[in-house]
């Protein structure tokens, strides 16, 4: 594949991929980083692109392994850092809402390992498809389906370590530091 090919594949997929590198790394300017970061890896492996029908899979796969690296970094690299990112806001609104929701959804993904989040991420929010999503971890749909349940599995366990123990039955709702109201279901005791 020739550069211009490149260029012109990228033009089409740049506003979907800075996206989904910015809600990988949870902040804008560590997305950014990454994103450039994996272009200019992804601009100097571009001989090995066969098939350009593929590019999508190949850029988000350069992407993915770009940020698993990153993570495997010493920690003063990795730290991201968990303030909100800005939110645009009409005049007069509460963002408390918005930025409570962020933080549990951050505690939920900081259980996960990075393959785990870019999966997860890929398939919850950016809508990818299971197939899609098998081409480019390039595991068996079964598979694919199997760690997404993992990983929901995960990040529900780590937002219940956060949430007040109550008494047996059905949920009830509480009402956090924000004034956010959510159901809470009661942590089942560990069983002798």
């Amino acid at each position: 594949m020739d550069t211009n090919l490149y260029w012109r594949h990228l033009e089409a997929e740049h506003p979907r991929a800075e996206a989904f590198c910015r809600r990988l790394t949870g902040d804008r300017d560590e997305g950014d980083d990454l994103y450039q970061d994996a272009l200019v890896r992804a601009l100097t492996r571009v001989q090995t692109l066969r098939d350009p029908a593929s590019f999508r899979p190949w850029l988000y796969r350069i992407i993915v392994n770009t940020y698993r690296n990153r993570c495997r970094s010493p920690w003063w690299r990795r730290r991201i850092p968990l303030t909100p990112a800005v939110c645009a806001t009409l005049a007069g609104d509460d963002p408390a809402a918005a930025y409570a929701t962020r933080r549990w959804l951050e505690r939920a993904l900081a259980a996960l390992r990075p393959d785990e989040r870019a999966l997860v991420t890929l398939f919850e929010i950016d809508g990818w498809g299971i197939t899609e999503l098998a081409r480019l971890f390039r595991r068996p749909e079964g598979t694919i389906k199997a760690r997404l349940a993992r990983g929901r599995r995960k990040m529900r366990t780590a937002i219940e370590n956060h949430l007040p123990a109550r008494g047996r039955g059905t949920p009830e709702t509480e009402i956090d530091e924000n004034g956010v109201e959510y159901a809470v279901r009661p942590i089942k005791p560990p069983q002798a």
